[in-house]
């Protein structure tokens, strides 16, 4: 695993090298599911009696690819993230040796192994704080913290709550790495960390790495990577940040015409922009047919086919935000992730292009 990570251009630092080299995954996933091609998912376990489906378990804890690890009721709550992406996220934290870290979103434990080995266990015992939601996933990532057992794995403080308020007690802190997908940056964080502390969170299918001004500011640049997570949970997220899982209904739709070709939707850096500037959606974009589809929290979709005929409805035009993103996105010659930015000002949040006070920003819903 950590020779493919390499040979990919990933685990250049010798000390993250070592810990990715040094802590054992297959002792984080001790069972993890797969999602089946007919739908559903297959359990596999460290526990299983046939030999086989075994050796395909150890094979999957160190693929290069995340695994499900807590699935109820057909919905991913928790995973462990593709190693290779791990490696980037844990060098994107520039930790050069006694730093406090805060870890949102606890999952197996594993990063929290990973970033306790690269810490030490020293004079900074306990250095390292991982908060999530859901008591089931901190009780499994601390048992598996537990079964690795060396002093800095033992060292780490799991705690049940929201990660959105953060971990006080423990602060403050030099570094915050966030393991979900955020709505909006919580501003809470940023009273828990000192002035200069490095934040690394997903934002919008991309990851941005923010500077910490005070209390109340923070500003930063996205990575070129793109990024995918399970959204954040809990009572202080944005209560529609994630899009409707059902499908919008054609009722009280409007047809119209449009000149941006839906097969904008399948090019991920248009999809990172359009999301910057509309906010999370459900979208789809079906090559075989040609049609793109999106879905918002608050019902509005759009349905568009490659003769442009758009259906439009809910009460959001979700195309007019496509051809208002593609226009910037031509314009400016398909801009990468880097160009882009997130500033949080107090109460207000923006993302931008290129300049926070330039004419490109797009307002972030906070709660």
């Amino acid at each position: 695993m950590v020779r493919r990570i390499a040979a990919g251009g990933g685990l250049t630092d010798p000390a993250w090298r070592a810990a990715f080299a040094e802590v054992p995954r297959h002792l984080f996933v001790p069972r993890y599911f797969r999602p089946l091609p007919g739908g559903g998912h297959d359990l596999l376990s460290a526990a299983d009696p046939d030999p086989r489906r075994r050796l395909r378990w150890l094979a999957g804890a160190y693929a290069d690819r995340p695994v499900a690890t807590h699935v109820v009721d057909g919905e991913l709550l928790s995973s462990s993230s593709q190693p290779s992406l791990m490696a980037l996220m844990c060098q994107a934290l520039d930790i050069s040796g006694g730093e406090r870290v805060l870890e949102i979103g606890a999952g197996t434990g594993y990063n929290a192994a990973l970033l306790a080995h690269r810490l030490g266990a020293g004079p900074r015992t306990g250095a390292v704080t991982t908060v999530d939601l859901d008591e089931r996933i901190t009780a499994a990532a601390r048992a598996h913290l537990a079964a690795y057992g060396t002093p800095a794995a033992r060292s780490v403080t799991v705690v049940t709550g929201d990660g959105a308020r953060g971990h006080r007690a423990g602060a403050p802190y030099d570094r915050v790495i966030v393991a979900c997908e955020l709505p909006s940056l919580p501003v809470a964080l940023l009273g828990q960390c000192r002035p200069e502390a490095r934040i690394l969170a997903p934002f919008a299918t991309g990851l941005v790495a923010l500077t910490v001004r005070s209390a109340t500011a923070a500003e930063g640049r996205f990575l070129s990577t793109p990024a995918f997570f399970v959204p954040l949970r809990g009572p202080s997220t944005t209560a529609a940040a994630e899009p409707a899982a059902a499908e919008s209904t054609d009722r009280g739709s409007t047809v119209r015409g449009t000149g941006t070709p839906p097969r904008v939707i399948g090019n991920d850096l248009f999809r990172f922009l359009l999301t910057l500037l509309a906010g999370p959606l459900d979208l789809t974009w079906s090559p075989g047919s040609g049609t793109a589809r999106l879905l918002a929290a608050d019902g509005s979709a759009a349905r568009t086919t490659p003769d442009g005929l758009t259906r439009i409805s809910g009460p959001r035009d979700l195309w007019a935000l496509v051809e208002s993103a593609h226009t910037v996105f031509r314009d400016l010659g398909h801009p990468a992730r880097t160009r882009f930015g997130l500033t949080v000002d107090g109460p207000r949040q923006w993302t931008w292009l290129d300049d926070p006070a330039g004419p490109y920003r797009w307002p972030v819903r906070t709660r």
